[in-house]
């Protein structure tokens, strides 16, 4: 496991490495997450153990939103005053990440795939 687990951080680090060199505007990890799967379609797949950490990792994937909901506690009367903004924002946001998936999915499909 910490074999995976060192893996896993050496792509968030380079990621974070290439992020920081080249000044791209993603998130390192966002890199990183794409290198390691680079790295795992060029060697034909994971590992067990990688695949035993990864699972290990998912199965406790919900204690990462506690951070998250101690921000909101703590911010809670700005969250209350700017309401209008984060709504408006969130539901653009959303509308136009389900019509960029829609477009790619008739984009991407197989002539014979769609109904």
């Amino acid at each position: 496991m910490i074999e995976s687990l060192a893996l896993i951080l050496v792509c968030q680090l380079a990621g974070e490495v290439l992020v920081r060199l080249i000044h791209l505007p993603v998130p390192g990890p966002v890199i990183g997450m794409g290198l390691l799967f680079a790295g795992l379609v060029w060697r034909g797949g994971p590992s067990a153990k990688l695949e035993e950490t990864a699972g290990s990792l998912l199965s406790h994937l919900s204690l990462l939103f506690v951070p998250a909901g101690v921000g909101i506690m703590l911010h809670l009367d700005l969250i209350l005053s700017q309401w209008l903004p984060i709504l408006v924002s969130l539901v653009v946001s959303t509308a136009l990440t389900i019509g960029v998936t829609a477009w790619l999915m008739q984009r991407l499909a197989k002539p014979g795939d769609q109904p």
